[in-house]
């Protein structure tokens, strides 16, 4: 039985691994090893390790190796010792394979740690194209994976075109899908959650616009200029605005700080904000927004899926394929609120499939189950 062991580190890649998580469980040849970390063990981004647990998704370990400060220098100093406490963890364990997903510091981390260990490591999401520090990780990671699950064709393209064999390729499409084909997207059956958070009271009956806006690493302390743009747009609008929390790149407590500062000025205003909800409902709130506003990857990609309309705001998902349902905007308030009122007036888009169907997570676990094991790549071209 091959031991598989998933590193998860972000609530955001939770979302995107759950199936594969599962998947991977269910398989009669595999033996799960979840390995949990950074921001997830986090109170202040909502304990997503708490959802993790109710899923039915026991750790086997737990590692803390987020250094406060959300800087550039905090954020390269994490990426260190995740690499540290990581490999202590790999060889306790000594999985097979380690998975890793997608593009963010704590993946990288993982990607370094297990290819120094001569472990074989499969990457999720590889391939895609963005703004941001994340397409650097994201290429950097590419090159030091033995196996690798893209969520489109053309992501596909891009990992032949650097050098990765194409018997090490899989498209899979992207794991997230799966949750939102496998679920009931009824809104309502989530009350209970939507009592948490501060703000305004929310009621999931009447229209709403769901906002999501993290940092941009290369502007990391233009966040809060940034994320008041958005907010200002959004003020005077008369539906409810459900606000997330950004997620823990660096810049991000100057996102907090803008947050935080509008809600104290404008408490009376029809916003509600959150940490931090379980894949499940954050779906639901996704498909029956009126519009979503920010620059979450979501937006994109389950945001195609289900057809939302959606105004990205920046450009931390510059060039990344999407569907009719994204427009794209500055970080300027007026051309923002122009933006959203046209999408909302269109309403729902067609639903896309760029990223799949909701396959993924089964053609994942079925690859790492039968693939031959080797991390002796050759660059072909």
């Amino acid at each position: 039985m091959r031991k598989i062991c998933v590193v998860v580190a972000s609530r955001a890649n939770y979302g995107r691994v759950k199936s594969v998580l599962q998947a991977i469980k269910d398989h009669p040849a595999l033996e799960l090893q979840l390995v949990v970390g950074a921001s997830v063990l986090l109170d202040r981004f909502g304990l997503a390790i708490n959802v993790i647990k109710q899923d039915g998704f026991e750790p086997v370990k737990q590692i803390y190796y987020i250094i406060e400060g959300e800087n550039l220098v905090t954020q390269a100093k994490s990426t260190g010792l995740g690499i540290i406490e990581l490999a202590t963890a790999f060889e306790e364990l000594k999985p097979d394979v380690v998975v890793t997903v997608a593009d963010r510091f704590e993946t990288m981390s993982t990607a370094i740690a297990a290819s120094y260990m001569n472990i074989p490591l499969a990457h999720i999401q590889g391939g895609e194209v963005t703004g941001n520090i994340d397409e650097t990780v994201r290429h950097a990671i590419t090159k030091l994976a033995h196996y690798h699950f893209p969520a489109t064709e053309a992501s596909l393209q891009r990992l032949l075109k650097m050098g990765e064999e194409d018997w090490r390729v899989l498209n899979t499409g992207c794991p997230s899908i799966d949750t939102l084909v496998q679920q009931e997207l009824e809104l309502g059956r989530h009350q209970s959650y939507f009592n948490s958070g501060v703000g305004s009271e929310f009621d999931p009956a009447r229209p709403y616009i769901l906002m999501v806006q993290h940092s941009v690493t290369t502007q990391w302390d233009n966040g809060r200029k940034q994320i008041e743009e958005t907010l200002y747009a959004l003020k005077e609008r008369p539906e409810q605005k459900v606000v997330l929390w950004p997620n823990i790149d660096a810049g991000s407590d100057y996102v907090s700080e803008g947050i935080r500062a509008f809600r104290e000025q404008h408490h009376q205003v029809n916003f509600r904000f959150y940490k931090n909800f379980p894949p499940e409902v954050y779906n639901c709130l996704l498909h029956s927004a009126a519009c979503t506003v920010g620059n979450s990857s979501s937006f994109i990609r389950e945001g195609s899926f289900l057809g939302t309309p959606a105004v990205l705001v920046g450009d931390r998902q510059e060039g990344r394929e999407h569907g009719p349902n994204v427009v794209y905007a500055p970080y300027e308030r007026g051309k923002i609120g122009q933006l959203v009122d046209k999408q909302i007036e269109h309403g729902k888009y067609p639903p896309e499939h760029i990223f799949g169907s909701g396959e993924a997570g089964v053609l994942i676990a079925g690859y790492l189950a039968t693939v031959k094991l080797d991390i002796n790549k050759r660059m072909t071209y």
